[in-house]
């Protein structure tokens, strides 16, 4: 076999492997019982902090209607991919996160403080809550069809 032949054979065997979003540990339920528990990996939760922080700069002093609104969207879009059964300590924590990083970016427009109470209003305005939109396979695939 050529060299050519042999490197060409060696890029097909490489397979491309994306991890898992949501990797899988093994736990319990409410009632004691074994169950499989779905996390957010931590660095992809803090990189997403770190991209809205960036974006969060140039918007800075744009209406807060306006951010508000835009926020709104990428909140429930992380949410949409997130919301699986057992995750929302997590995205309760990322919404946490996000409502710190708007306060210190709209603390920066002016030097007067925003106070914390007002963002907290902003944020139960603008910010959807968790909750879980992905049930349990068991749940998902339980349809029924009429024959």
């Amino acid at each position: 076999m050529s060299r050519e032949a042999h490197v060409r054979f060696c890029e097909r065997l490489v397979v491309k492997f994306r991890r898992p979003t949501h990797p899988h540990i093994s736990g319990k339920n409410r009632l004691g019982r074994f169950a499989v528990r779905r996390l957010t990996i931590r660095k992809r939760m803090r990189s997403k902090l770190r991209e809205i922080k960036q974006q969060l700069r140039p918007r800075m002093h744009d209406p807060v209607r306006q951010t508000g609104a835009w926020l709104r969207s990428v909140v429930q879009g992380y949410f949409n991919y997130y919301a699986v059964p057992g995750n929302i300590g997590s995205l309760s924590l990322f919404r946490d996160r996000l409502l710190g990083i708007w306060w210190h970016t709209l603390c920066r427009r002016s030097q007067q403080r925003l106070p914390w109470k007002r963002l907290l209003k902003l944020g139960d305005r603008w910010l959807p809550r968790p909750i879980v939109l992905h049930p349990y396979p068991a749940v998902r695939f339980a349809a029924t069809h009429p024959r």
